[in-house]
Parts: C-alpha cells; structure tokens; sequence
C-alpha cells in the first residue's frame, strides 16, 4: 500500500515557547488546535507532532511544552479533521479533465480516491502517477472497468457512455478478465447490470479466492437479496434497491428478465433505459416498508456497503448547479468543460422537475436514513465529474447532502474517512487522528461539527 503524507495546512504564525522546552527534531508541531476524530470527536487544545509522513505524537498542549526551535504551526481556534475520501470518482469518464483531477482533488481536502469503472490501462496509469509522487496526488484505489454481461451497457456508442466497460459473454469470459485484472493489479472489482446470475456468481466467487471485494450495481437479472448473499461487497448509488423493496418485486423480477431477453440485441444502454423507465417509478409506488426491511437486514448481515451519491442522486430536484458556490466551482475547469456544462445546464436542468423525479429524489433521503440505522457501512463518493460534480469539490456537497438527509455531521465525516479506510482494510493506519497513522490531514478555519459546510 501507498505511504505518504498529505498535510493540507494554512500558514500560521509561530509561538514564542520556552528554549528548555521539548525537541521535535525534523517535525511539525501543531499546536493548541482542536482534533476531530471519527470516533473518538471533538477535543480542544491538542498538540499534534508530524514525522516521516505520520503522526508521531498527539497530547493536550497543557502537557506538552514545545521548544521554540521546533517547526510550529499555531493552531489556536483551528479544527484539524482527517484527508477525505471521495469513494466514486471517475478518472475516464471524461478524459479531458483527469490530468486536472489530482490538483483540484488536493485542493479540496481530497486526499484519497476510489475509481469505481475505466479502462484498465487508462486509469491504471493515474495509479502509478499517484505512487510516483505521493505528496502531490491523492491515494488512488482502482477497480479497472466496469465488467458487465452482453450488451453491456458504457460501450463507447456515444458521449454518454464511454467506454468504461468490458462486455463479457461467458462465465469463462468473466474468469478471464478477472485474471488479467490480478495480473495487472486492481484494488477491487465492479459488477455491472448485463451480467447473468451464473456470470456474477462466478465473478464474486473468484473474486473472494483472490482477495477482492466486489462493488457494483445489482445486476437486473437478479435482486438486491441474492446479489448480496452471493458476495456483493458494496453497491453503488443504491442502484436498483428500489426494485427489490417494492411489494410486487418478484413480478418485476421475472418482467426484467423478459425484458433482458427479448432486448439482447439492443445497445447495453438503451436496453438498460427501457429497463428503468418500465420498472422505477412502479417501484417507488409500490414500496413496502416491510420488505424493505428485510432487505436492509440482509445487507447489514452480508455486510454489504453503501456508496449512495446523493449528490447526483438529488441534483435534479435540489438543483444546486445553480447556486454561487457551484458555479465558482466550474470556474477551476477547462473553459470547454465548464461551457458544455452550462449550456447544458440552461437547455435541460432548469425547467419544471417532473413529479416523479421528486418523488424518487425523496425516497432515495428517506432510504438513507433506513440504511444508516440498519446499521448497513456507508460510504462517501460522488461519481465525479458526472453530473456537472466538479472534482473535489463534489465530496463537501455529498456531505452536506447526507446531513441534510438527517446524518449527524460526525457520521458523515466517518464515511468520507474511517468507513473507507475499513473497506479497504487500512482502518488501523488511516482515517484517523491517532499515533502512527499516516498523516492526511486538514486544518478547517470553522468546526464542522457545527455545520458540514464547515469542511
């Protein structure tokens, strides 16, 4: 795994201590700043000491006297809190934009990243930039592309679906890929909607003899419970859980794989719009709090995570590409970027929001809510740069989201630093503020315990 330290600090005057004082030598010394732990929360009046990359020392400034020959950083009415993770990111989707993305991740307190779909080769390469020059980029994880069944559905048939994916026919065509997906080196693995149950089935079955988690959308083949209890590890916006909590489910079970069938010589992305646009809102009308119970209780047995971005899942409704702060946030892209976005923008997103899509808005706040008391692992990510979520800065909105939704602000600022630190397994060495882990950190002006938008 990659080490590094990414230390996001403002310049702060020295403090005028004691010569008899403690030495740190080579250190920063951090001093009189409240910590904000992900589980342990506020406490005031703490001197950090960073060495190496880590966190060498953390107590109360009462009992830590610095020397002045120290490197030292005031931190008096300061709030430190860990590197963030944004959990879904993109670096393919646009191309264009990704030699920016590192920058602008940094800049917004981004330190750590998990690219959930591209081509192997292409995002592999931002990896290896990463490990190259672990003080200037943010920690990559990658799961290299989307593996999806026949027709798969991010073909490259046009700019909404680039090419992210890896249409597979076969079981044996599903093992294949995951061999050269090892062989190459990924982080994890992504499922996707076109695969068959016999093909997902042996995809988390290798998966787990390798030793990777599997994330992805249920496939429309199968439902939420038996995606889960066959090794889904993740899933990722809550794609399709509507679908399995509705009281009709079996029916729309059986009408999706009709639907898959006679579609199977249609484009991977029209057959999967034909597919929501019969099912969704049926779905929402009928939801049942019941079955949605029973199945909020297999995952949290299964231990199946939940990246939901609620950012883009809402921006329809919430629209807020309107306001100031957003649009500031467009001014940090290629001006071809950011004018393709507005124009978008001003031909589709402004006018009057269908009843359906606040509906479905409402009950994707109202699901997360049940899931995080269902005790299910959530997880903060955005699916950036899709849906005009300017890197780095879309992870603060999908914070601000969550709150919104109900989430206390501690709880949020676990899923976008603790909670994917435990999914990947380096919940003992990141995510944290505590001794010896290494040391993403930031230092906020205001608490965002407070208010999220704080971050």
């Amino acid at each position: 795994m990659k080490n590094s330290l990414l230390l996001l600090i403002l310049a702060f005057p020295l403090l005028n201590c004691s010569p008899t004082d403690t030495v740190f030598e080579g250190a920063i010394c951090i001093q009189n700043i409240s910590t904000i732990d992900p589980q342990d929360g506020l406490k005031e009046k703490q001197t950090v000491i960073i060495k190496d990359g880590k966190i060498l020392k953390i107590a109360p400034t009462s009992e830590l006297k610095l020397s002045a020959s120290n490197e030292i950083i005031d931190g008096t009415g300061k709030f430190m809190i860990p590197g963030l993770w944004d959990a879904h990111i993109h670096f393919s989707y646009m191309e264009e934009i990704a030699p920016i993305m590192f920058d602008l991740f940094l800049a917004y307190g981004i330190t750590s990243v998990r690219d959930t779909g591209g081509r192997i080769e292409y995002v592999k390469q931002w990896q290896d930039k990463a490990n190259a020059n672990p003080t200037a980029a943010p920690r990559v994880m990658i799961a290299g592309p989307l593996l999806d069944g026949m027709p798969n559905v991010y073909d490259g048939s046009d700019p909404g679906h680039p090419p992210l994916s890896v249409g597979l026919a076969t079981v044996e065509d599903v093992n294949k890929e995951i061999v050269l997906l090892d062989s190459i080196g990924v982080d994890f693995l992504k499922s996707y909607e076109m695969l068959s149950p016999e093909q997902f089935t042996a995809l988390t079955k290798l998966a787990r003899e390798k030793g990777y988690k599997v994330t992805g959308h249920v496939p429309l083949s199968m439902d939420v419970m038996m995606a889960s209890n066959a090794g889904l590890n993740s899933m990722e916006h809550m794609r399709n859980l509507e679908l399995s909590c509705a009281s009709n489910a079996d029916e729309l079970l059986e009408q999706r794989r009709q639907l898959l069938s006679e579609g199977k010589n249609d484009p991977g992305g029209i057959l999967r719009a034909r597919i929501h646009q019969a099912q969704r809102q049926t779905a929402i009308e009928n939801y049942d709090p019941d079955k949605a119970t029973k199945v909020l209780a297999v995952l949290a047995k299964n231990q199946t995570w939940q990246i939901p971005t609620m950012a883009l899942n809402t921006i329809f409704v919430d629209k807020p590409f309107m306001q100031a702060h957003w649009q500031e946030s467009f001014t940090y892209m290629p001006d071809s970027t950011a004018d393709k976005w507005n124009e978008i923008i001003a031909e589709v997103m402004t006018g009057d929001v269908s009843p359906f899509r606040q509906q479905y808005a409402q009950w994707m706040k109202d699901m997360i809510k049940n899931v995080h008391k269902a005790g299910i692992g959530i997880m903060a990510g955005t699916d950036t740069p899709i849906g005009f979520l300017t890197p780095g800065f879309s992870l603060h909105e999908e914070l601000v989201v969550l709150v919104s939704c109900g989430i206390p602000p501690l709880e949020a600022l676990k899923m976008a630093t603790i909670n994917p630190a435990k999914y990947f397994n380096m919940a003992d060495e990141l995510g944290s503020i505590k001794e010896n882990f290494w040391a993403d950190l930031l230092i906020l002006n205001a608490n965002p315990l407070d208010d999220i938008n704080n971050t």
